[in-house]
This record gives C-alpha cells, sequence and structure tokens, in this order.
C-alpha cells in the first residue's frame, strides 16, 4: 500500500527522472550478496516478505497483536528457534530497508523488531523492545530521525555508545518536508503499528497505565478507516491489550468494559450480510478468550474455567469449518485444472 502511494504520488507530481531511474536501474538496492542479481522491485518484494510472510507453524500467525507475556524459562527448543529465525527475518528487513531508502518500511520493521524481540525473550527483551518502537515512531512522526542509531538494531546483541552524538537529520514521515511528497496517511499506517508494539513493550515491562495510553493513541488513528476486517483486527487488538492492562491492575469491570467492545466488533461481521463470518467468529473467540484469563486473575476460577471451555470448543469448531473449506476450494481447483487438461470446457 506504501510503495503504491510512493508510486500515485510520484505520476501525479510528474516525476519522469524518478521513473527512469528505476528503469534504468540507479536506484538504490542490495548490490552484493544473495540479492545482488535482483531488481529494486524485487528487492522490495523480499522485504514485503521478511516482515509480513507466515508459514502455517507461525505461533503469531493470523492478525491479532495482543499482547501476551508468555515466555518461560523451559521453551520448546524448537519453539525457540522458530522465534530466533522470526527475529533475524525482522533484522535483515531493517537492514534491507535502510539500504533502500524506505523510510516507512523502516519504521514497520523497527515494530516488527519490537514484537519478535518480545515473542523470543519476554520482559527481557522489553528494554530493547521498547527502543524499536521509539525509533519506529520518531520516523513515522514529525520531526527527524538518525539512521546510524537505527541501523544497530538490526544486530544480534546492539551496544549503545553512551559518547555517541545523534545526527539526527532525515525528515519523519510526518515532516513538513515529507508530506510535500507522501500523503499523511503512510505516517499514519507507520505510527498505528509502532504505537501498538511501543504499548506491548511497556505492558511487558509492567507499566500498564503507560502502555494503555500508548494503546489509546491508535484509535484515532483508525477511526476514519473503513470496517473491514483487517481494520477490524487492529481495533479488537487495541481494545483487547487496552482491557488486558486493567485486568493486570486487578481491575476485572473495566477490563471487561474493553472485551465487550472488541466482542462487538466480531458480532458485527456475523449479522453483517457483508461482512466476515471467520474473522467474525475469530474476534468472538479472542474477546471470551482475553475474558476467561481475566476472571482466573480476579480470582473467578470456575467461571473461568466454564468460558475457557467454550472458547477451546468454538476455536476447534472454526478450525474445521476453515479445513473444510480449504479442501473444497482445493478440489475445485483440482478439478478444473483436470478439466482443462483434458480439453474439455471447465
Amino acid at each position: 500500500l506504501i510503495d503504491l502511494e510512493d508510486n500515485v504520488q510520484r505520476r501525479k507530481r510528474g516525476e519522469n527522472e524518478y521513473f527512469s531511474a528505476l528503469k534504468q536501474d540507479l536506484l538504490p538496492r542490495a548490490t552484493r550478496g544473495p540479492m545482488a542479481r535482483m531488481t529494486r522491485r524485487e528487492q522490495k518484494v523480499s522485504l514485503a516478505q521478511l516482515l509480513f510472510s507466515e508459514d502455517d507453524g507461525s505461533e503469531d500467525k493470523g492478525p491479532s497483536e495482543v499482547f501476551m507475556d508468555s515466555v518461560g524459562d523451559e521453551e520448546d527448543p524448537a519453539v525457540l528457534k522458530h522465534r530466533k529465525e522470526r527475529l533475524s527475518q525482522a533484522q535483515a528487513a531493517l537492514r534491507l530497508s535502510l539500504l533502500l531508502r524506505e523510510p516507512a518500511c523502516t519504521a514497520l520493521s523497527l515494530a516488527e523488531l519490537c514484537k519478535r524481540r518480545l515473542a523470543l525473550s519476554g520482559k527481557m527483551g522489553a528494554p530493547s523492545a521498547l527502543r524499536c518502537a521509539e525509533k519506529a515512531i520518531e520516523i513515522a512522526g514529525d520531526g527527524f530521525w538518525d539512521g546510524d542509531e537505527v541501523a544497530i538494531e538490526a544486530e544480534d546483541d546492539p551496544v549503545l555508545d553512551p559518547k555517541y552524538e545523534r545526527n539526527a537529520t532525515t525528515p519523519g514521515l510526518a515532516h513538513p518536508t515529507t508530506l510535500k511528497l507522501l500523503p499523511l496517511r503512510v505516517s499514519n499506517l507507520c505510527k498505528r503499528s509502532a504505537l501498538l508494539q511501543h504499548g506491548n513493550a511497556l505492558a511487558a515491562e509492567g507499566k500498564q497505565e503507560e502502555a494503555r495510553a500508548s494503546y489509546e493513541k491508535v484509535l484515532p488513528l483508525i477511526a476514519g478507516e473503513p470496517r473491514c476486517a483487517r481494520v477490524d483486527w487492529e481495533r479488537h487488538s487495541v481494545y483487547i491489550n487496552i482491557g488486558n492492562t486493567f485486568s493486570r491492575t486487578g481491575d476485572f469491570d473495566l477490563a471487561d468494559e474493553q472485551f465487550k467492545i472488541a466482542e462487538s466488533l466480531g458480532t458485527d461481521h456475523l449479522n453483517a450480510e457483508e461482512g466476515s463470518k471467520f474473522d467474525g467468529s475469530g474476534m468472538v473467540i479472542g474477546a471470551k478468550r482475553a475474558r476467561a484469563f481475566a476472571m482466573k486473575k480476579a480470582g473467578r476460577e470456575q467461571e473461568a474455567k466454564d468460558l475457557l471451555k467454550e472458547v477451546i470448543e468454538a476455536q476447534i469448531k472454526l478450525n474445521m469449518e476453515e479445513e473444510a473449506k480449504k479442501k473444497k476450494q482445493q478440489s475445485s481447483q483440482s478439478a478444473a485444472t483436470e478439466a482443462v487438461t483434458n480439453g474439455a470446457k471447465p
């Protein structure tokens, strides 16, 4: 979406030199290593894959961005290996986005680094995760940022020199200079992601009020967005995260108010003719799961068990329905392919 916005704006401004340079391969791209043979466009596709591709084994697969501090001392080695690989992908994305001089992708890479550091190390990784989120917010903002200061986050164990003098000369995505070239929407897209992960990092540090304030800053940025599954999942994640901050400080009633809002987003999809039934069911299940965990923290053990049982049964049913739908689609595709191969009309 960001890339499309950029191209549209450049064409409107008649930047023929840019497209000529792109065609002649004169714009920044990786010229060494495994990507050297790729065009800039292909490298940008690889960047998107590093950031957003998911395989069936990904524990963070899906649209939800709810923070759960579930990192323990005895994690399964295969799970830890997978989390380290996901972290390495985000680090590679950060290096590539800086090389390509794509600030929006740099901000998104930092937000993903925050998320994946929390997944790998939990509270222990919160300080470095928080640092990444703060830098992502800075890039999305109206000030200036320092590329060298950002680049260090691509290292496995970043060591920050206390004597380092900042050289913040690159304008942020909401800076007036940038807004002459790109719409504010690009800044908002990056800021939404950064603020959400910023809240998650603060929650991991136990700073629930500060985390809640960060989550709440996301809501005005998506207030004017359409009611579609992708954006509603973002809203859903924000409300669940806000509710969890109340739950962690012992206020179940305020937490449940947020869970009810999140649940209503899913119910809307289930009731609307044009709604996504699968996503709607997932949102309702997610809200009930959060409520069950909050009940357990509030000492309402039996209610929590009963609700969690309902959640598990609903999730199993939803998974089975989705699997059946996939098999039906695969069967239809196979039949169409066979018909074409045999010369028949599909």
